[in-house]
């Protein structure tokens, strides 16, 4: 056998070799999902699957199984676990490939103590290509064998509680206190990740008399890459004692494979000595954790602490343990979902208000937009700067005027259309200061206006687990020098100063949202030239389609002959559910009637699409509304809701063209209309249609422009666009081969094709 290399890769980085020692510098470097060690509370076997001959076994199987290394390598399993045992474990991997489903088996093993009962807990190694099968071996414990009494049922209580919390908060500590009185650690809490892996203990059930870690901070250097990346592939880790000696598996590399074994999910795998170390200093003696996930990645950890000595709860309870920390995790986004819900019909209905607001002709768009707390409301901002038709309005704390129009004049330098920041004095230290404007998330509008939302300076203390800079030096008996973890970890205060609290994503998404209704509505009052309209229509359109993953979006829009503007209009929205929403719509009329109609359909149809999905209620509302907003106004509309996932289109029109259906093989059908009136003059039910997606094949939305030609039936204008559809060329040679030269009307195309 070849010696290994210091040096490995993983296929995206450089890994130390198992054996390699290894410091802070080098941690990030550690391949921990193969130490060549494991914790001596267990044994360890590697056996070839076809015949369960032993290729690997950690050195300590000796003190477990009563046999040698020597004696069981190379040999049938039967060696090491008489035939029973064998027999046992052969059925076990006959009935299923999932092995971890059916863990723990039960076997009997004759050791030079006597007959002593085991669980055999079975993995199949990842990159292995199932030609090993991994067997631990620890002493049973607890009640056997593991039924749903004495696993479900120790945690049936806690799922209720968990299932009946009203917030975050009161999830976070139930979870504490079930999972210690689970486990009997001395301390459980509950640990959250931020954007940058940095932790924050947000709940904790410990012994009354533990010095509290609540509400501390630990810097992403305590949890390197590839333990995270672990810790999402591993959800439950055990240190039973921290003060064990390793049992190296011999040989390191695997006569199979020729590499080390991947202990990824192995229940024995050796920890970091680093991390050890870091245990140690802190006092703890035997340690635990459970993953928590959201959407696949690491959202945090149940980390369990024990003071007074070693402590090895049984396998029983640590599967009951890790089935709460699923459920943790699925309340958990069951939680930050909902409560992501509540926000947007919140911030839809302030939206709502300020849209109704800039429909106010009779008043300054700066005076209508500041009377009432909706604008503040909308982004939690403490004062709003409003710089509109050449007037300056404000509401909430601000700071002087002459200030106030120093940052509208550098907001409307700047490139982006929202500029974002929680330190204005970072960002742009040659404004001037003022403590009503730390942080500053601004909308650039045309012709140099803007509204600019302004949050006053936060400064808090972040409290720090130790000093997370401080890294103390610790000397090898060799005498040499080596950076190890730090020893202390008593409070450590940070003040952090001249930053406002951050501005999340839904916040920078309403802001988004505001301006681009602002938009419209100076476009709306400005009532210029068909130019200005068709710059209108254009802003009023998506500046870009969303991207779901296994699908492709595409629209174009047309104006009619001449450039004359119309009603035209498409759109395309993810739903708080997941599913997309698609709309195509048609104003009758041109200029800017039409346009400004449109623009109010469009948006009030966003609106109504995020309070119900359902696109015959939709179009319902959406008629209600037109009728009252746009009484001498007519329109079509197309409003379809598609399940990404399974490829299912339901859709509702009043008076619009239904959709064309795509086929992986480039052909195409039409579905017969549903028969409803246009907006405006809409009664009765509305009839939904329903079509399905196939993997490869499309769904078409478009508006009559596109295929109307004078002296041609609808049919005829249909038959080619399905041709020019089938010739692969996109909505761009759709556009060029449907819509005539001199067409009358504008034409609208939103094509989405399923992968």
């Amino acid at each position: 056998m070849q010696p290994l290399p210091d040096e490995m890769t993983d296929g995206t980085e450089t890994l130390l070799s198992p054996d390699v020692p290894v410091d802070l510098d080098s941690c990030a470097r550690e391949p921990i999902h193969i130490p060549g060690r494991v914790q001596p509370r267990g044994c360890l076997l590697a056996v070839r699957a076809a015949d369960l001959v032993v290729v690997q076994c950690s050195a300590n199987v000796t003190e477990h199984l009563g046999r040698g290394a020597d004696e069981i390598l190379d040999e049938p399993l039967a060696v090491a676990l008489g035939d029973a045992g064998s027999q046992l474990v052969s059925r076990h991997l006959a009935a299923s490939h999932r092995l971890q489903g059916r863990n723990p088996l039960a076997v009997r093993v004759e050791a030079s103590g006597g007959t002593m009962e085991m669980d055999a807990i079975l993995h199949r190694p990842p990159a292995a290509d199932d030609q090993i099968v991994v067997i631990e071996l620890e002493p049973a414990g607890g009640p056997r064998p593991l039924t749903f009494a004495n696993t479900y049922e120790a945690v049936r209580d806690a799922v209720v509680d968990l299932n009946s919390a009203a917030s975050l908060g009161d999830v976070f500590e139930l979870a504490a206190r079930h999972v210690r009185e689970l486990t009997g650690f001395d301390r459980v809490m509950i640990y959250q990740f931020d954007e940058d892996y940095n932790g924050t203990v947000v709940a904790e059930s410990k012994r009354a008399d533990l010095n509290p870690f609540l509400g501390l901070r630990y810097p992403a250097t305590d949890i390197p890459a590839q333990a995270r990346a672990l810790y999402e592939k591993s959800w439950i880790r055990l240190i039973s004692d921290v003060a064990y000696a390793p049992s190296e598996i011999v040989p390191t590399a695997s006569p199979v494979t020729g590499a080390p074994l991947d202990l990824t999910h192995a229940t024995l795998r050796s920890v970091s000595p680093v991390h050890l170390e870091y245990l140690g200093n802190m006092g703890v003696r035997a340690s635990m954790s459970i993953s928590l996930m959201r959407d696949d990645r690491l959202w945090g950890l149940v980390a369990c602490h024990h003071y007074s000595g070693p402590h090895e709860p049984p396998f029983g309870v640590r599967a009951a343990a890790e089935f709460l920390g699923s459920t943790l995790s699925l309340r958990l986004v069951a939680q930050v979902e909902e409560d992501r819900l509540t926000e947007s019909r919140r911030s839809a209905d302030l939206l709502a208000d300020l849209v109704a607001r800039s429909r106010d002709e009779l008043r300054p768009l700066g005076e209508a937009l500041t009377d009432g707390t909706a604008l503040l409301e909308l982004t939690h901002a403490d004062g709003v700067v409003v710089f509109t038709e050449g007037e300056l309005t404000v509401a909430g704390n601000v700071p002087d005027g002459l200030t106030c129009r120093t940052l509208v004049d550098w907001v409307c330098a700047q490139e982006t259309e929202l500029v974002v920041t929680d330190s204005l004095t970072t960002t742009a230290p040659t404004l001037p200061a003022s403590a009503e404007a730390t942080g500053l998330l601004a909308a650039r509008l045309p012709d140099g206006q803007a509204v600019l939302w302004l949050r006053h300076e936060s400064a808090r203390d972040v409290d720090w687990g130790g000093d997370p800079h401080n890294k103390t030096l610790a000397q090898t008996e060799s005498g040499e020098l080596r950076l190890s973890p730090r020893k202390s970890f008593d409070l450590w205060r940070e003040v952090v100063r001249g930053h406002s609290d951050a501005w999340d994503t839904d916040v920078v998404r309403a802001a988004s949202s505001v301006r681009s209704h602002l938009v419209e509505a100076l476009y709306l009052r400005a009532r210029r030239d068909e130019r200005a309209a068709e710059a209108m229509h254009r802003s009023m359109l998506p500046a870009s389609l969303p991207a779901p993953r296994g699908w492709t979006l595409e629209a174009r829009y047309e104006p009619a002959d001449g450039g004359r503007v119309g009603g035209d209009w498409y759109d395309a929205l993810m739903l708080p559910s997941g599913a997309l929403a698609a709309v195509v719509g048609d104003v009758a009329g041109h200029g800017h009637g039409a346009a400004t109609a449109m623009g109010q359909l469009r948006n009030a149809l966003r609106a109504v699409l995020v309070r119900t999905e359902d696109p015959a209620a939709a179009v319902i509302e959406l008629d209600a509304i037109a009728r009252w907003l746009l009484p001498d106004q007519y329109a079509t509309v197309l409003v379809a809701r598609i399940d990404l996932a399974e490829g299912s289109v339901r859709y509702a029109s009043a008076g619009h063209p239904p959709p064309l259906v795509l086929a992986p093989d480039n052909t195409s059908s039409w579905p017969r209309p549903l028969g409803s009136a246009p907006l405006g003059v809409l009664s009765g039910a509305v009839r939904e249609g329903h079509i399905d997606v196939p993997a490869g094949g499309g769904v078409a939305l478009f508006t009559d422009g596109l295929v109307e030609r004078r002296r041609e039936s609808l049919g005829d204008g249909v038959d080619r666009l399905q041709r020019a559809l089938a010739a692969g060329r996109g909505v761009d040679g759709a556009m060029a081969l449907s819509h005539a030269p001199d067409a009358f009307d504008d034409a609208t195309l939103l094509l989405l094709c399923r992968d």
